[in-house]
């Protein structure tokens, strides 16, 4: 009986997902997925493909990568995405972490002209208090931190 040729082993030479301890300091928080390529929007290129946001932390955020993937990855040009975490300080009976994800949605749309490439939320929507709670200017620096 001939023997089976052995199977070939890959391994990676980048790591897959990096989980930090700042995912686990919120529970409520905001996530960018920024790509590896800049995007064309209508008012420019941004590397930013997804806002997000969660109540469950470090968890969501690996859930919404894994399924998320294949259409984040399927851009044109997109290889790796690289999950980021916004955070803001906490003001009783407001849900401060969706009026950050809002805030900054809107400033990528008035920035780039749409919200980013995967965001569902933000195409019809307009600004309501979300600058009683953030400064413009400090939205628009973080876009372009990540962009």
């Amino acid at each position: 009986m001939a023997s089976k040729k052995k199977l070939t082993i890959q391994t990676s030479k980048r790591y897959a997902i990096k989980i930090t301890r700042s995912a686990f300091k919120a529970d409520r928080l905001v996530y960018v997925a920024v790509a590896n390529a800049k995007l064309k929007y209508p008012h420019g290129k941004s590397r930013i493909v997804y806002i997000g946001t969660t109540k469950a932390g470090a968890r969501r955020i690996a859930s919404s990568a894994a399924y998320r993937a294949p259409e984040l990855l399927g851009l044109y040009g997109v290889k790796d995405l690289s999950f980021y975490i916004i955070t803001c300080s906490t003001r009783q009976a407001v849900k401060t972490w969706q009026k950050l994800e809002s805030g900054l949605i809107l400033s990528f749309k008035y920035l780039y002209g749409e919200p980013p490439k995967c965001n569902k939320k933000g195409k019809n929507q307009k600004w309501k208090d979300e600058l009683e709670y953030f400064t413009r200017n400090r939205l628009e620096a973080i876009i372009k931190h990540y962009s």
